[in-house]
C-alpha cells in the first residue's frame, strides 16, 4: 500500500465492485420523468384522468406524452385506442407509450397531423392497427410504425436533456451503479452528454449503444468500439431484430398462444441483418442485437456466426444478443458456440406474469432461462432495460436468484447473479483488467452495502440498502445512514470522521 493511500473503516459494511447496468435507456428515463406516468394505471379511465391532469399542467397547444401503460394490467384487458384518448384530450396532440416502448397510442389530432388514413402503408417492420370493419386507424402503432409519429414530436432543448440526464444519473448512483450501457437514438443525447462530460458533470461511466441507422456515418468518421474516454464512450451498435413479448411483436418460430393470427414482427430480413452485422464488425464495432423471440434470436446468432466466419477479428468484438428471452435447447448451445454474450434483464421474471399465457406452458419453460445459459458456458451480463424495469441492480439480482416458481424464468446462485452485474459486465466492454473485481491496480469503482447479499436469504437481497457509491475513487453517492471513518495509512491517525 502506498504511503498516500487512504484507508476507510466502514464499520462492518460490505464492499462489492460497482454494479454495471448493461441495458438502459438512461436519457429516455430522465425525460420520461417530465411526462405523464401511467405505470400504476389499472383502467383506461385512470389513464384518461392522468392525461386530463397533465393537460392542465402543460402549456396550451403542447404535445402530451405519457409512458408506462400495460394493457395486461387494465381491467378492460384491451389496448387503449385513439377514441379513449380523444375523450380525455381532444384538442391537442397526445401520444402514450406502452411500458415496453415498442407500441404507442395516439389520439385523433395526431392521426390528422401524421396523415394516417385507411390507405396508409406501414413502414417495413411496423404495424398500424386498424378497425376490422372500417379499416380506419385505431391509433395503435407498433414498432417502426411509431416513427411516423415520433418524428413529429417537437425536440426538447439541450437544457431539458441535461436535466433529464442529471436526474437519471442521481437515481443510478443511489442504487449502486457505477456504469451504465445507455441506448440512444437521438444525436442530441450524445451532444449533451459529451458537453456534460467536458464539464465534469457525469457521475457514472456511460457506454453508448448507437442505432444501426448511424452505422454508415460512424464508420465514415472512423468511429469504432471504444471511441471516447473512461467516462463516455461508444460501445456498440444497437440493432433491432424484432419487438417485444408484451406487444406481441417479438418474432416467434410459431404463433403466439394467445393470438394465433401472429408470430410477431421481423425488423430486418436475415440477409439484411447479416450485412449490418458484418459491416459493423469490419469497422471494429461490437453489435448488440435486440432479439426476444426464438425466431429473432436464431436470426441474430446466425448473423453473428456468419460475421465471425467471414470478418477477421469479429469474434474478438464480443457481440451481444440483447434480451435473448424465448429460447430452446439448440439456441442455448448456439449462444455459447457463437461466443455471443447474452445481455439479460432478470427483473422481467418478476414482471412478466403473463408469459405462460403468451407463449404456452411448453415454450415458457425456456423463457428467461438464466441457469441453462450459465450451464452451457455462455457469458451473461445483466441490466434493467430501465425505464421498462426499475434501475436497481439489487432488485435484478433478487429476481435472478429468488425461487418464484412461475413456470418460466430459471434462477442462478447469488454469486453468479452478482458477476452478471460486475465481472461479466467488465468483460463485455473489454475491461476485465480494469474493473469488475476488487483488486490492486483496478479502478476504484465500488458499492458499499449495509448487508452482504451472499449471506442473506434470496428474498432479503432486494431489501439491502446502498450506503455509498464510489466511481474512480470519488464518492458520487452517500446515504444518510453511511457511517465511515477515514484513516491516514501513513500514520494510522484519524483524519476525518463520518463521510
Amino acid at each position: 500500500m502506498g504511503k498516500d493511500a487512504i484507508v476507510w473503516n466502514l464499520h462492518g459494511a460490505t464492499v462489492l465492485p460497482g454494479f454495471v447496468d448493461c441495458h438502459t435507456h438512461l436519457v429516455a428515463y430522465g425525460l420520461e420523468l417530465f411526462g405523464a406516468n401511467l405505470r400504476q394505471t389499472r383502467s383506461i379511465s385512470e389513464i384518461q384522468d392522468i392525461l386530463v391532469r397533465q393537460a392542465r399542467r402543460v402549456g396550451a397547444g403542447r404535445w402530451l406524452l405519457g409512458y408506462g401503460w400495460d394493457q395486461e394490467k387494465l381491467k378492460e384487458q384491451r389496448f387503449p385506442n385513439r377514441f379513449d384518448l380523444d375523450a380525455a384530450v381532444p384538442d391537442r396532440p397526445v401520444c402514450i407509450f406502452r411500458i415496453c416502448g415498442h407500441m404507442c397510442v395516439i389520439n385523433s389530432e395526431v392521426v390528422r397531423l401524421a396523415n394516417i388514413t385507411a390507405a396508409t402503408t406501414p413502414p417495413i417492420g411496423g404495424v398500424i392497427d386498424r378497425d376490422r370493419e372500417t379499416g380506419e386507424p385505431s391509433g395503435l402503432l407498433r414498432e417502426n410504425a411509431m416513427n411516423i409519429v415520433t418524428s413529429l414530436i417537437p425536440t426538447r432543448d439541450d437544457r431539458e436533456v441535461r436535466e433529464a440526464a442529471l436526474l437519471a444519473m442521481r437515481k443510478a448512483v443511489s442504487t449502486g451503479l457505477t456504469a451504465v450501457h445507455c441506448i440512444v437514438d437521438d444525436p442530441q443525447d450524445i451532444r449533451v452528454l459529451n458537453t456534460m462530460n467536458r464539464a465534469g458533470e457525469l457521475v457514472v461511466r456511460i457506454y453508448l449503444l448507437i442505432p444501426d441507422a448511424w452505422l454508415c456515418s460512424a464508420t465514415q468518421m472512423g468511429i469504432s468500439t471504444g471511441f471516447g474516454d473512461d467516462m463516455l464512450r461508444i460501445q456498440a451498435v444497437k440493432i433491432f431484430a424484432n419487438g417485444s413479448l408484451g406487444a406481441r411483436t417479438a418474432a416467434l418460430e410459431k404463433p403466439y398462444s394467445d393470438a394465433r393470427d401472429t408470430s410477431g414482427v421481423i425488423i430486418h430480413p436475415q440477409d439484411e441483418l447479416n450485412m449490418i452485422v458484418q459491416s459493423a464488425a469490419r469497422h471494429g464495432l461490437q453489435v448488440a442485437i435486440h432479439a426476444i423471440g426464438d425466431r429473432a434470436v436464431s436470426m441474430a446468432l446466425t448473423a453473428i456466426e456468419k460475421a465471425n466466419l467471414t470478418v477477421p477479428g469479429s469474434s474478438g468484438l464480443r457481440h451481444r444478443v440483447e434480451h435473448a428471452s424465448v429460447l430452446n435447447r439448440d439456441l442455448v448451445v448456439k449462444m455459447k458456440n457463437c461466443k455471443a454474450i447474452a445481455s439479460v434483464q432478470p427483473h422481467f421474471i418478476v414482471s412478466d406474469v403473463w408469459v405462460p399465457e403468451r407463449v404456452g406452458d411448453k415454450r415458457a419453460r425456456l423463457v428467461y432461462p438464466l441457469r441453462s445459459l450459465v450451464e452451457s458456458g455462455a457469458t451473461l451480463v445483466a441490466g434493467s432495460d430501465c425505464p421498462v424495469e426499475p434501475i436497481d441492480p439489487l432488485r435484478g439480482i433478487y429476481a435472478a436468484v429468488a425461487p418464484l416458481s412461475r413456470g418460466y424464468g430459471e434462477q442462478v446462485d447469488t454469486e453468479t447473479a452478482i458477476r452478471m452485474f460486475t465481472k461479466n459486465a467488465a468483460y463485455a466492454t473489454y475491461e476485465e483488467k480494469l474493473k469488475g473485481t476488487i483488486e490492486v491496480g483496478k479502478l476504484a469503482d465500488l458499492v458499499i452495502l449495509d448487508r452482504n447479499p451472499l449471506l442473506v436469504a434470496p428474498e432479503e437481497i432486494r431489501r439491502i440498502n446502498v450506503l455509498a457509491t464510489m466511481v474512480g475513487g470519488r464518492f458520487v453517492y452517500v446515504s444518510k445512514r453511511f457511517q465511515a471513518t477515514r484513516v491516514s495509512s501513513a500514520r494510522g491517525r484519524l483524519v476525518q470522521k463520518h463521510v
